[in-house]
């Protein structure tokens, strides 16, 4: 096979991508929080969470956030087979396929170029996500596959084999630039380093000196302080030449005994050694939490309505202690019960969470309100001695941007208001939504010279002259509106002539063909997902008469533009 070849995943569907609808985000300051005062100068309250589908609060994102995010976790769900009983399993698992690479190019371009993914999942679509995972992100900058041991009970009910570990995909934007942490020494690592010889350097722990290989110019005599002739074991050789000897007694660096007779050792100090430990790829339920502990976790927030599948706030303390710096920004599409916004928030990360359930209210918020005020003193608020503060801000996606109206014709929802279109306009051509004060017709800026002006009025000759001398000759204007009046039937190109610096487009002629329009809801959740159809019966051809060809037939011309041949 050529090392040109690129392998690909595929799958029922794969060619199939939805237009997404690139909505604008609407605050609702009633569920927004945020604590009364200021505990430290580390309190971030601009974090936000989103209420609706994170597919379409993705692409919500993406115009502000692109390549802002340093670290994204998900926890999508599995796919497992006992939640698709009503659906064919190639079916299903090309949806999930599906709906998982849509949102996986978006995230990649939410990175920041030294960001990194961390995505959970089991056995069930862990090997497949991979290769998902690798065509999105290119195999290049896949990390590792971290085993997380999610159950340490037996489960003797299980049929054949007890899955007690989820993985743990871990990916890079750019692994030339992204950055792991290393995780925090701990105080039995430490414990280790003992001084029993008071060297001033301070405590060490010894090293063995030999290496199991004999190797001609290691093998030799070494004297000891008493005396005593010491040859490495048969098969075996120091780990440093004969001529390095002297110099590493003489720096008191090979341990003899405390009585100077011993097999000598190499002191390693512990203010040698890097003030971190490098993460390793399976993770004991000890160090990080388990599904018990996370359960036990946010029944404190909501012990009537349990969270069937919670993540342990250990788990994503060590993800974004790996992964991320304090205030570096964290995102999390599919919040669940709010575990990452809540340690991330303890940490001293900006986050985003998204959450299309009604557990974001039941769940998410309840929680943020201890964590914020400080009441929340468990999971790893003593670890990080968590005393509250900060905030977040609510946000609900808009309702789509275009409807039909009773005779079926595509206008402009009635739900938005002159603000929120000018927004949403903006945000569709590419340009940042910000109203100026002082001059009416600037909604919005694409750089420092070309600006956006949205209205739902009929436009005149006169009024577009007046706003073109407004512009000037050094700057230009994109002019949304309903219609422009006193033109010809070539009404857009007689516009360029007479005023170069405006740019006329049609409210909403002009974004109809952009989006698919009043598509609520991407989710995973299996209850949206279609039906599978059964395959219409096609019957046998029979075999044409000798010496007669097949005619063709016409296929109907449901465009208006004439029949073709099949």
């Amino acid at each position: 096979m050529s090392g040109k070849q690129k392998l690909e995943l595929t799958w029922i569907g794969k060619d199939k991508r939805p237009k997404l609808e690139p909505r604008i985000l609407l605050e609702d300051a009633a569920r927004s929080y945020h604590a009364r005062h200021r505990v430290s100068d580390n309190d971030s309250f601009d974090n936000r969470l989103i209420f609706g589908d994170n597919l379409l609060a993705l692409k919500a994102l993406e115009q502000e956030f692109s390549g802002k995010v340093k670290c994204v976790f998900i926890d999508p769900p599995y796919n497992t087979g006992s939640a698709f009983t009503h659906y064919d399993d190639g079916l299903e698992h090309s949806i999930w396929l599906g709906l998982m690479r849509d949102r996986l190019e978006i995230i990649k371009r939410l990175l920041s170029d030294d960001g990194s993914l961390w995505i959970t999942i089991d056995d069930n679509e862990a090997h497949y996500l991979k290769v998902l995972c690798d065509e999105v992100f290119g195999r290049s900058n896949f990390i590792g596959n971290t085993i997380w041991q999610k159950k340490f009970a037996p489960q003797n009910d299980a049929k054949l084999m007890d899955a007690n570990h989820d993985h743990l995909l871990v990916f890079a934007k750019n692994k030339d630039l992204v950055v792991i942490n290393l995780l925090p020494r701990s105080d039995e690592m430490n414990s280790r380093y003992k001084n029993p010889d008071n060297d001033p350097r301070g405590p060490w722990t010894s090293d063995n000196p030999l290496r199991r290989e004999y190797r001609e110019y290691a093998y030799y005599e070494i004297t000891t302080p008493s005396g005593r002739k010491v040859l490495p074991p048969p098969g075996s050789s120091w780990r440093f030449n004969k001529e390095e000897v002297p110099r590493l007694i003489a720096e008191n660096r090979l341990w003899f005994g405390a009585d100077g007779k011993g097999v000598p050792r190499i002191k390693r100090f512990l203010s040698d050694v890097k003030q971190g430990v490098i993460a390793q790829t399976i993770w004991p339920h000890m160090d990080v939490g388990n599904t018990q502990e996370a359960k036990k976790e946010v029944i404190k927030f909501n012990s009537e309505n349990i969270f069937d599948t919670p993540k342990p706030e250990r788990l994503i303390k060590r993800v974004i202690e790996l992964a991320t710096n304090p205030n570096d920004l964290v995102l999390d599409s599919f919040a669940g019960s709010g575990t990452t916004g809540s340690v991330a928030h303890k940490m001293g990360r900006r986050w985003i969470m998204v959450e299309l359930g009604e557990h974001c209210h039941t769940h998410i918020i309840p929680r943020l309100k201890k964590v914020i005020d400080g009441d929340d003193q468990g999971g790893i608020s003593k670890a990080v001695n968590w005393q509250g503060g900060g905030g977040f801000r609510y946000y609900r996606l808009a309702p789509t941007l275009i409807v039909n109206d009773r005779w079926g014709n595509p206008v402009i929802n009635p739900e938005y208001n002159a603000a929120q279109l000018a927004e949403a306009l903006a945000k569709l051509e590419g340009f940042s939504y910000a109203p100026s004060e002082t001059r009416w017709w600037q909604h919005g800026h694409s750089s420092e010279r070309d600006f956006i002006y949205v209205t739902t009025q009929n436009l005149s000759a006169a009024q577009l002259q007046a706003l073109s001398d407004e512009v000037g000759g050094e700057q230009s204007l994109l002019v949304c509106c309903a219609a422009f009046r006193g033109l010809g039937a070539n009404g857009a190109a007689q516009a360029a002539e007479c005023w170069p610096n405006l740019t006329l487009k049609k409210i909403p002629k002009m974004v109809l063909a952009r989006c698919e329009w009043g598509h609520d809801d991407y989710s995973l959740n299996v209850a949206n997902l279609p039906m599978a159809q059964p395959e219409p019966e096609v019957p046998s051809p029979r075999p044409f008469p000798p010496g007669r060809g097949r005619k063709t037939a016409a296929i109907p011309d449901l465009f208006g533009d004439g029949g073709e041949e099949a």
